[in-house]
């Protein structure tokens, strides 16, 4: 009989393949970023709130925050790393005005986070208190960003087209949002990592039934009429792309 230890270990190294994919998925509009040395219209702050998202995932899954979380700290360790490669390239090719602005917003999250920490460590004594204090601002910024797609999901009902939101891209938010919820059930329980997964979930659920009910609906006037507002690859990336992981 398998232990809960280990199904949990494996469901969290799944977890951790599938969230991979997520981080890795804006790599070709940053792609698109360097060979065209431009970075157009693009916005980087969906790659910044991520940055704070992910570095308080990291710091919550430390043994002196929230015991047997590992995997937590691996793929957001990697997304760190990820979203850092991505704002690097956005500096490098964007003007001084959007440079100043993702400095600036570096700087606030980085004082932020700072200040967070050391009210934790210094203030807060025991796993549990630094867990709970740690793990609700995590979900917080968790659940904003899974909520950030109901925009494509808005456009995807009054325009009968799912050509604004990738089949892919959605599934591959629900099997996430489905993996980790499966991840906190597992001795030991994960309140925290439970609550934004499990919103993840149902937000990954509501994009595949949309897709469900609209993927026929191809008329000649969706074609013809919606043409000029089909979103770009930047656009999709950065309205659709920055799923929540974790």
């Amino acid at each position: 009989m398998v232990s809960a230890a280990i199904a949990r270990n494996v469901v969290g190294v799944i977890g951790n393949i599938i969230s991979f994919g997520l981080f890795f998925s804006p790599a070709p509009t940053f792609y698109g970023i360097v060979k065209k040395k431009t970075v157009e219209e693009f916005k980087p702050d969906p790659y910044i709130a991520t940055v704070l998202n992910c570095a308080f995932w990291v710091f919550y899954g430390m043994p002196f925050v929230h015991p047997n979380s590992i995997l937590v700290v691996t793929i957001n360790s990697v997304g760190l790393a990820f979203e850092f490669v991505y704002l690097t390239i956005y500096y490098v090719y964007a003007t001084n005005k959007g440079r100043k602005k993702l400095l600036i917003f570096l700087l606030i999250e980085v004082v932020f986070f700072a200040a967070v920490a050391l009210i934790t460590m210094l203030a807060l004594h025991g796993t549990r208190q630094r867990s709970l204090v740690v793990g609700v601002l995590s979900d917080i910024f968790n659940v904003m960003m899974y909520v950030s797609p109901l925009t494509i999901m808005a456009k995807v009902i009054k325009t009968k087209s799912v050509k604004y939101m990738p089949f892919w891209l959605s599934l591959a938010n629900f099997l996430n949002g489905a993996c980790w919820t499966t991840y906190a059930l597992i001795h030991p329980f994960d309140l925290y990592v439970l609550i934004s997964n499990g919103i993840g979930a149902i937000s990954g659920l509501i994009q595949l039934i949309l897709y469900a009910c609209y993927c026929s609906c191809n008329s000649k006037n969706d074609e013809d009429g919606d043409q000029d507002l089909k979103p770009s690859g930047f656009q999709l990336s950065n309205l659709n792309g920055r799923a929540a992981v974790v």
